[in-house]
Order: C-alpha cells, then sequence, then structure tokens
C-alpha cells in the first residue's frame, strides 16, 4: 500500500481509524462504454485490503469484473466554517480515497471471514451467527486490494 504525501495530509492511523468509523463507501467502477459508475456500498477494511458485499450479479459486479481496476472513497467529520462572505465559508472535513484492483472472492473461508468483519461493524448483535448455504451462494464478497491510498483533512 502506497501512500502519497499532499498538504493537510492524515497519518496511516488516521486513515485507519476513519475507515473502521465511516460507514458508507463510494465505489467508482467503470461500466462497457466507458462511464463512470459510483455506487454506495457498506464495506469493512480488514487486512490492509477492503471488503463489501451485495447481490451476486449486477451493474456494479460486471463492471469490476469487466474492469478491476476501481476507485473508493470515504468521508467523515463535518462541519462548516463560516465566513463573513460566501466565497469564503468552507467545510471541515476528513476523507481517504483509494485507487486498487477488485475481485470477487472464491474462498468459501475468506467470504465467511469478510462477512463476519461486515455483521461486527454494522449489526454486531448478530455477531456469531452462521451463515445460511442459501444466502452465501447468492452472496457476491468483493475485495478491494490496496494500491495506493491518500487521507485529507481541513480544520
Amino acid at each position: 500500500m502506497q501512500a502519497r504525501m499532499k498538504e493537510h495530509q492524515l497519518t496511516a492511523d488516521q486513515i485507519v481509524a476513519l475507515l473502521d468509523k465511516a460507514h458508507v463507501g463510494h465505489l467508482g467502477t467503470v461500466d462497457e462504454k466507458g462511464f463512470p459508475y459510483v455506487t454506495p456500498v457498506h464495506f469493512v477494511h480488514l487486512d490492509d485490503s477492503i471488503y463489501f458485499h451485495g447481490l451476486a450479479k449486477g451493474r456494479k459486479l460486471a463492471n469490476l469484473v469487466a474492469y478491476p481496476k476501481v476507485c473508493f472513497e470515504i468521508e467523515g467529520g463535518y462541519s462548516y466554517i463560516q465566513a463573513e462572505t460566501p466565497c469564503d465559508t468552507n467545510t471541515e472535513y476528513q476523507s481517504v480515497i483509494i485507487t486498487g484492483r477488485a475481485a470477487t472472492v472464491d474462498s468459501l473461508d475468506q467470504k465467511i471471514r469478510a462477512l463476519e468483519a461486515i455483521v461486527a461493524k454494522y449489526t454486531p448483535q448478530h455477531s456469531g451467527k452462521s451463515f445460511p448455504a442459501s444466502m452465501l451462494q447468492m452472496t457476491a464478497v468483493v475485495e478491494i486490494t490496496i494500491i495506493e491510498i491518500t487521507g485529507k483533512y481541513y480544520a
């Protein structure tokens, strides 16, 4: 995982903290006509990868199977910084942008491990419960292998 340095750069620990705290990520794929397609997804950061799940068929899955290079973005910590003029008003925020390669997870053990992490993040009351075989079959789990990650803030 490579991080680029910029002004107002988040540290590696701040990036991980934001990835762990954020509830929605925005997945950018490219469709068959070459147009960008952005989809909000629930996700988990696990073992230096991003995982999300969804139906085993659909536009976002078809896009990333055809074109595995993706962009993934999260943000948080919003508040407005008011100013005397509209042009000077700003936003306090943190954001992370990831470029990587997406692929569906084939290993059943890895798929279950990712789903357990997603359950622990979003519905911890269901942690430890088993997944029905029919649900595992109709659910795709996607891993984004991180190639580059940047985090910015403005305060």
